[in-house]
């Protein structure tokens, strides 16, 4: 039982998936799959997560959190795309974990992605629902606002107050919005990955222009005395297991700092191992998706960057708005009307964010489904005429629309932040374990550097993952501890590489 836990998935398996009529079309080319990274980046975390993070944890020195997580993705981000360029499939890290750690660790991996896709899907969803709110009162159309008809149904019933480190009841019901454009992208995503690819590619071009026009015109009313002091919350914010190893702690227990900056906003940054879902969509893969993924990444950082600089230099950072936070800076200077644009502009950022995310989703559960561990028969299934995953982009479309109207950004946020770093730190192992184990096969694309990039990959993401608070921690081993039941429960029983396995067994003993 042992041997077929840990089994492991032989690199001319993986690639022999990508033929049959299970397959995925190929028709991303590399401006396709950078466009989906950078639609995947920028949005929630630029326009909300700054805010957030800003006004109560760190400061103007918000530059060197986005300097933090930044490093820390450009570690994984080289590590996914050595994996990438070797095992052009669907699956992502899932599907590297197979290949180097065995069946069991990998579906731990693969059930962690389940958290990260699809809890920043609803998390992101949340965000949206706020900017479309906060857009359509500047046309006039309060139907959301305090006192109107559907104040009940504008945001979630519950929230996370961080000064005692409580969940609080709120006076709403559920998050409408968010609950109507979840349902909205469903639709578009079950429709195809062309029309998807095709309607991401024009709100990244406008939220990408929305981005320099912020970092342009907002430079303008940069007062340097703004980030002064830099640090208000110091450079700390590490912690051990909710225990403060260096920094300090609000009120309510949550680490304050740089460190604690970085392990908030570090959403900001998922999105960029999305392209590695879309390995098996592209034309030419092994060229194409290291491409996508470290060019998504690397222009994303330098915007992330200037942005933060921009914003907490226009705005002393403890009278950033948290909700609206770009939109409102420039009310705060005088420009009220470019609110409008920058509304607009982040409300498009997050909803292409929304569309890469909910379109990664099923690809996870789609190649873990082909590996037996879910039904093949729901997850597996791919639409005859359109050649997606309709049955699990369905099933994703419902889970996100529940979690994106009844759970509060905070604690959505957070549980994603967690899962994926857990994710990057098995990447940057299976990384290391594959050059020793394999060190022959092929790779069109190496990160550089020897060990010293997937070590460090490791070391910070395990220091990000520390950074945050102690009850993200327990939601984690909470998740894979159902995750596990899962397994156990029918992945176990009906996966392909242990039916190998024991195949291989049977006729060893009759020889």
């Amino acid at each position: 039982m042992s041997r077929s836990l840990f089994a492991k998935k032989p690199l001319h398996v993986l690639l022999a998936e990508m033929e049959g009529e299970s397959r995925l079309r190929r028709i991303l080319g590399p401006v396709q799959l950078t466009s989906l990274g950078v639609g995947a980046i920028i949005g929630t975390g630029i326009f909300v997560l700054t805010g957030v993070a800003a006004h109560n944890k760190t400061g103007p020195a918000l530059m060197l959190s986005f300097v933090i997580s930044g490093l820390a993705c450009i570690f994984a981000a080289l590590c996914y795309a050595e994996f990438a360029s070797m095992v052009p499939v669907a699956g992502s890290a899932y599907t590297y974990a197979y290949a180097t750690l065995g069946e069991l660790l990998a579906w731990i991996v693969g059930w962690d992605l389940v958290l990260e896709y699809a809890v920043a899907s609803a998390t992101v969803a949340h965000g949206w629902s706020h900017y479309f709110q906060d857009l359509i009162q500047l046309f006039g159309w309060t139907m959301f606002a305090p006192g109107q008809a559907l104040e009940k149904y504008s945001n979630s019933p519950i929230d996370f107050d961080t000064a005692s480190g409580h969940i609080v009841r709120t006076i709403y019901s559920f998050d409408l919005p968010a609950l109507l454009i979840s349902v909205i992208i469903t639709i578009v995503l079950v429709k195809g990955i062309r029309e998807s690819a095709t309607f991401n590619a024009a709100m990244v071009a406008v939220k990408v222009a929305i981005v320099f026009f912020v970092i342009a015109v907002g430079a303008m009313y940069v007062d340097p005395r703004n980030w002064h002091p830099f640090a208000p919350f110091g450079f700390g914010g590490l912690t051990f297991f909710g225990k403060t190893v260096w920094g300090q702690t609000s009120s309510g227990g949550e680490p304050l700092g740089v460190m604690a900056g970085a392990a908030t906003i570090f959403f900001a940054y998922i999105g960029f191992d999305s392209i590695s879902t879309h390995a098996e969509e592209a034309k030419n893969p092994k060229r194409d998706v290291p491409i996508g993924i470290i060019a998504s990444l690397a222009l994303c950082t330098v915007l992330y960057i200037a942005v933060s600089a921009v914003l907490t230099g226009m705005v002393p950072y403890n009278k950033i708005a948290i909700d609206a936070p770009v939109s409102n800076a420039f009310t705060q200077v005088g420009l009220p009307w470019a609110r409008y644009l920058v509304s607009f502009g982040a409300l498009t950022g997050i909803t292409s964010v929304l569309l890469v995310m909910m379109l990664s989703q099923p690809r996870i559960l789609l190649a873990m489904a082909r590996d037996g561990l879910l039904p093949a028969s729901f997850f597996g299934a791919v639409h005859e005429r359109f050649r997606t995953p309709w049955k699990s982009t369905i099933l994703v479309g419902i889970f996100v629309s529940i979690l994106a109207s009844f759970l509060p950004l905070a604690i959505l946020a957070d549980l994603v932040n967690i899962g994926t770093l857990l994710a990057f730190v098995i990447v940057c192992g299976a990384v290391l374990i594959m050059r020793k184990t394999n060190p022959n096969a092929e790779r069109p694309f190496r990160a550089p550097l020897g060990m010293f990039v997937p070590i460090a990959g490791i070391v910070i993401c395990l220091l990000l993952m520390f950074s945050l608070p102690k009850e993200n921690w327990y939601r984690l081993v909470i998740w894979l501890g159902i995750g596990l039941l899962i397994y156990f429960g029918y992945g176990r029983q009906h996966s392909v590489m242990a039916q190998i396995e024991a195949k291989a067994a049977t006729k060893v003993r009759h020889r």
